[in-house]
């Protein structure tokens, strides 16, 4: 093979474009129902003051205000009883000008996450999380399949990637993620490995991988000898570093001269997760309108 011949490296697939493609039919989307009546919204609750949290609940709403879909923020102490937090999503489930509603995560170890989760209506889980949508991808009929996982399966779809008889492994088994990865992948015909914390020997799962999903949370765990050549290496996590560098949970550097295809960090599932929750609000808005 000559020097003209040798592979260059994976072909980075770019998070951003997608999601500004996306967002432009989201605009198109929020623009039609408007001119039928019908102006498409989102409630954020924030409780407390993290400051990730906020940044978080800025960029949606600022994606919201992108594509025309009305944002409203509820903003709560840290100490607020959860009580309040339960009535105000009770009130939210029954105001018709919300079609999306959305707790922003973490939340304070007094308030139980799952008691808050089943509080928000199944026809405006936006995130995917309430326990229906959750059941729902077992059975391949979720109402809203959660932001991240769903992301990323556009990314995939957007290269062309069929994951239909591949080897998938995903790094990182969280209820956010990793399972509802698995599980959307499951339904579309991949063999599905799922690693975790307490996984022997990871590298001899991730080396079998045609495609390798990671959200583990731990900055540089995958390196370049746990990669199969040609592999598709889609990196979920997003670590800060003591110097403020923002990286994945792959050495982007090293892995990207052996994978074929790979997201960066930040620049690549990131965007794809707001988009998919603003997507996930029209679909919502669409569906109330057409059963008004």
């Amino acid at each position: 093979m000559t020097s003209e011949q040798r592979p260059t490296g994976a072909k980075i697939i770019d998070g951003k474009a997608l999601a500004r493609t996306l967002r432009i039919e989201c605009r198109a989307r929020a623009q039609a129902l408007a001119q039928a009546g019908c102006i498409p919204g989102l409630a954020v609750v924030l409780v407390g003051s993290d400051p990730g949290s906020r940044v978080y609940v800025t960029n949606k709403v600022r994606a919201c205000a992108e594509v025309g879909v009305a944002s409203r923020l509820l903003e709560f102490p840290a100490d607020v009883p959860e009580s309040d937090v339960l009535a105000a999503i009770r009130t939210l489930n029954n105001d018709p000008a919300i079609h999306g509603i959305l707790v922003q995560l973490p939340l304070p170890p007094h308030i139980a996450l799952r008691q808050v989760l089943e509080t928000i209506s199944i026809e405006k889980d936006v995130d995917g999380f309430h326990l229906y949508n959750v059941g729902g991808l077992v059975l391949g009929n979720a109402v809203f399949p959660p932001c991240t996982p769903y992301g990323v399966q556009k990314l995939l779809e957007s290269e062309g990637i069929d994951v239909r008889g591949q080897n998938v492994v995903v790094v990182g088994a969280s209820n956010i993620v990793g399972k509802p990865m698995a599980l959307m992948l499951m339904q579309q015909e991949a063999t599905v490995a799922i690693c975790h914390a307490r996984t022997r020997d990871l590298a001899q799962f991730t080396i079998l991988a045609d495609i390798l999903v990671v959200a583990a949370g731990v900055p540089g765990l995958i390196v370049p000898q746990m990669v199969k050549a040609g592999a598709v290496v889609i990196d979920v996590g997003i670590n800060r570093l003591p110097d403020g560098r923002l990286v994945g949970d792959v050495d982007f550097e090293g892995v990207r001269k052996k994978a074929s295809h790979i997201t960066p960090v930040p620049g690549g599932v990131g965007p794809m997760t707001v988009t998919m929750l603003v997507v996930n609000t029209l679909d919502s808005a669409e569906r109330a309108w057409r059963g008004r």
